[in-house]
């Protein structure tokens, strides 16, 4: 089975918010998070996928999950190159 970690992002009160979770089914789970049924944080917002890297088991999953979740730079990055590719993203959700 194949597991996958992401980044999802949300413009929230004029402020960009990111999101990072790990999943077998990214489908379903990015449906949860926008329906209000995913993680207690997510609720309420409508999220935008801008990031995943599947990977082959779950420990090494949860351990790049982990290690993207206190990486704050290299998010940073992930959420300005989303940005500069999708100008609109901002504008249109403020």
């Amino acid at each position: 089975m194949r597991y996958c970690v992401y980044l999802l992002l949300t413009n929230s009160k004029n402020k960009l918010i990111s999101y990072v979770g790990s999943t077998n089914n990214l489908d379903n789970r990015l449906k949860l998070h926008n329906s209000s049924k995913g993680a207690k944080f997510t609720k309420g917002r409508k999220w935008t996928l801008i990031y995943n890297k599947k990977y082959n088991s779950r420990s090494k999953a949860l351990s790049e999950e982990y290690k993207l979740k206190k990486d704050y730079k290299l998010r940073s990055i992930l959420k300005l190159d989303y940005i500069k590719k999708n100008e609109n993203f901002y504008t249109a959700s403020i």
